[in-house]
């Protein structure tokens, strides 16, 4: 015998209303639509810390450069070129293929114009003697010198997801000569 329609109603009716009533499983949904967005995220967050990482290390480079030349009073080509493999040695872990170092004396003549004395480089052309290059006017005073360290990178991310092109960082480190008053370089 088959249940009245009044009664079939009721059935689907309920069945409904238990299924708007149901939980279950929410936490599946919840997380299959969230998932996405939190791994996209984390690698996101992965490839900026790597990039910062490298770009902090170019910096820590340029540093050591101008800082370990600034000791010296005088230098010559073969100590420059060590100093400067010091320097892509702190870009470890990151390749150093397009790591590029320049390193300068600088010193300001009596119009306040900043003119190379000598410099070295690896990866990039150094600048000649008499060059004229820009330094901050509150870094050295007329008469004054000071050790410039460059340093630039290609940075091209493994991923590729936030950063796909390559990234350029440089940075430009001053430092005061410690022992003379202009470091000198014998064979430059």
């Amino acid at each position: 015998m088959t249940p009245p329609r009044s009664e079939k109603r009721k059935g689907s009716a309920g069945f409904l209303s238990r299924l708007a009533g149901d939980r279950r499983g929410v936490s599946a949904v919840e997380f299959a639509l969230i998932a996405p967005l939190m791994i996209a995220f984390y690698f996101g967050l992965a490839e900026f810390c790597q990039g910062y990482m490298s770009q902090k290390r170019l910096a820590h480079s340029a540093s050591a450069v101008a800082d370990l030349v600034a000791q010296t009073d005088v230098v010559t080509k073969d100590e420059l070129d060590d100093v400067m493999a010091i320097g892509a040695l702190i870009m470890k872990p990151f390749s150093t293929s397009t790591l590029t170092t320049r390193v300068s004396s600088v010193t300001r003549d009596s119009k306040g114009v900043a003119k190379v004395d000598w410099s070295r480089a690896s990866g990039i052309t150094a600048y000649k003697a008499g060059d004229t290059v820009t330094v901050p006017t509150d870094m050295i005073a007329n008469g004054e010198s000071a050790v410039m360290a460059e340093t630039t990178y290609d940075y091209s991310s493994p991923v590729k997801y936030l950063m796909p092109a390559v990234t350029k960082f440089s940075n430009v480190f001053y430092e005061r000569p410690r022992r003379v008053d202009k470091v000198g370089c014998s064979d430059c």
